[in-house]
């Protein structure tokens, strides 16, 4: 990921920047920021997931109840409830939504869902 952020601007400092060194101690000092801005921004995860209120600690799970229900909405209730319709000779549009969009959203906290798996089996997760 850090190699995608650095790509771009590696490839201008190599156009503009001469001196091997320079190119080397300039690309240190970025990957050192990124590096600083990530470490930061976990430990603003860690005060918010430690917080006792819901409404800050708990918008992660907000979101995944939200996609869960969607989900099951989208692949379970509305073809039971067309198929009922059309049971009963009644023509009725349900409402649909970007499921493109969701399952991005879905995506990315399943993926933060097997790193919670990962920190349970290595036994570094703590119960709050």
């Amino acid at each position: 990921m850090i190699d995608k952020l650095i790509g771009p601007i590696t490839g201008i400092v190599n156009k503009f920047v001469a001196d091997k060194d320079l190119k080397v101690k300039l690309q240190h000092e970025l990957e050192t920021a990124i590096h600083s801005a990530n470490l930061a921004q976990l430990e603003v995860n860690k005060a918010e997931a430690a917080h006792k209120s819901t409404f800050v600690a708990g918008w992660r799970p907000f979101v995944g109840w939200v996609c869960g229900v969607a989900l099951a909405y989208h692949f379970i209730l509305a073809p039971l409830l067309q198929f009922g319709f059309a049971l009963a000779g009644m023509d009725q549009e349900l409402p649909e939504f970007e499921f493109s969009q969701l399952s991005t959203v879905l995506m990315g906290m399943l993926g933060l869902g097997g790193l919670r798996t990962f920190e349970k089996m290595k036994g570094v997760s703590r119960d709050v």
